[in-house]
């Protein structure tokens, strides 16, 4: 057993090299490793290319739609101008509240259907505006945006992270992991908001949050707060469709359409189609634009993705259960590993999706050993690897890299406030997430 284990640390070490080292693309560098790996098993090579291909086409069938939705609602949200209403929407309806935490709120919502990236470079000029208007210092607002973003890009599909584990994992129920990585990734948005008003404090600045003006801007081709806060919530609410009726109704025929209603890709879809609406003009060549934007986002994605799950079947032919037959594990432990291996891959080769991906094609035989293969358990083991995933954002993360410049902040600054935030975010949310697993596990 010594070997396949050493066979799988030689392979990370070397993703870690391709990706941050020799900046080689992440998808050749899986590939890549997925051949090693299977040169390291002594599986033959024909069989090694089938068994990688397996799994890049499982990806693209399972994940491929949802994927693109997501996407496609994303690049309609910002195209229609629809992330700019709800960004002030909700800091309109949340004045009350320190500006940190509803910049944060704003980020938790935006990020779910935009990538956490794209949606910072959209609301970074709405964060400088609150930062001029309020005399706020930026690097308070910046930490609650970057920090908001980040926790559901982890936690909440459909980004391509969280929906790649669940599929390396096998999680059939979808509508659990929104539930519980949404409701997860809330508590973690909250600890950035808060380590964010503490960086404000901490420069003796007192505001009141009532007192900033919103700039009056162009709302006659802009879709309302309702409008784009649709195609978020009206695929959540799909979702919820066929658990509610399994537990509530006996009727076949109810239960049925429950579960077409509240498939992903139905769900996904309608969401989709709402996001049309969005657009007040040049309706038709927008939508065509936006198509072709999202099939082009979308394909290094499920390349990335795809590769992913080809090295998990790799590993999936390593026969851990065999192995570990004889072996006792300590299931209150059983979060620590899954998390452990996301934040060393995090924090050594920069993307949170790579490291959810591969820690997630590693846990999947571990499963049955700490007692986690149940539905449930399997969400648990996708919190811990987001949250993992997140610990930390430094040097060689793209997104450091656009919150520093995006906030017109030099690095020094960026890794004592973003960098920081992720570290706080990461070891006080596994904190968290380790005490209510333990009270799970003792019910």
């Amino acid at each position: 057993m010594l070997f396949p284990v050493a066979s799988i640390f030689i392979v990370l070490l070397l993703i870690i090299l391709g990706i941050s080292k020799f900046k080689l693309h992440p998808s050749l560098v899986l590939f890549l490793a997925a051949l090693i790996l299977g040169f390291l098993l002594q599986i033959p090579i024909e069989q090694n290319i089938f068994i990688i291909f397996n799994g890049l086409f499982g990806i693209v069938e399972n994940l491929g739609l949802l994927i693109i939705f997501g996407i496609i609602i994303g690049v309609l949200l910002e195209k229609s101008g629809g992330t700019h209403s709800l960004a002030r929407g909700i800091l309109k309806h949340l004045k009350r509240i320190p500006l940190p935490y509803a910049i944060s709120f704003m980020g938790y919502l935006v990020s779910i259907p935009v990538f956490c990236d794209v949606a910072f470079v959209i609301l970074s000029n709405l964060n400088k505006t609150l930062s001029k208007q309020g005399k706020i210092p930026i690097t308070g607002l910046t930490a609650a945006l970057s920090t908001g973003l980040f926790a559901p890009h982890v936690l909440v599909p459909p980004t391509p992270g969280p929906l790649a584990a669940a599929f390396n994992l096998e999680l059939d129920n979808l509508f659990l992991l929104v539930v519980f990585g949404s409701f997860f990734a809330f508590i973690l948005v909250l600890m950035g908001a808060t380590y964010a008003n503490f960086l404000i404090k901490k420069k003796g600045v007192n505001y009141n949050s009532n007192d900033i003006i919103f700039a009056k801007h162009e709302t006659r081709n802009t879709p309302s707060f309702g409008q784009a806060i649709l195609p978020i919530i009206a695929p959540i609410f799909l979702l919820s469709f066929g658990p509610i009726s399994n537990f509530t109704s006996n009727n076949k025929i109810i239960i049925e359409i429950a579960n077409v209603l509240s498939h992903p890709i139905f769900a996904l879809g309608i969401g989709m189609i709402f996001s049309f609406h969005l657009i007040k003009k040049n309706r038709k060549k927008t939508i065509i634009y936006s198509f072709k934007e999202s099939f082009k986002k979308a394909v290094p994605i499920l390349f990335i993705t795809g590769m992913g799950g080809g090295l998990g079947k790799v590993i999936q032919t390593i026969p851990f259960q065999d192995y570990f037959t004889n072996l006792s594990f300590n299931n209150s432990f059983g979060l620590l590993i899954p998390f452990l291996i996301a934040a060393f891959l995090k924090t050594a080769q920069g993307s949170s999706t790579v490291a959810i991906i591969t820690s997630s094609s590693i846990c999947l035989p571990l499963l049955p050993l700490i007692g986690l293969e149940t539905e449930l358990g399997k969400v648990w083991i996708i919190m811990a690897i987001g949250v993992g995933s997140m610990t930390v954002s430094h040097l060689n993360d793209s997104y450091f890299w656009i919150v520093s410049q995006m906030s017109m902040m030099d690095t020094k600054t960026t890794l004592k406030t973003h960098t920081l935030g992720t570290f706080i975010q990461g070891i006080a949310g596994f904190t968290i997430l380790f005490i209510c697993y333990s009270v799970w596990l003792n019910m």
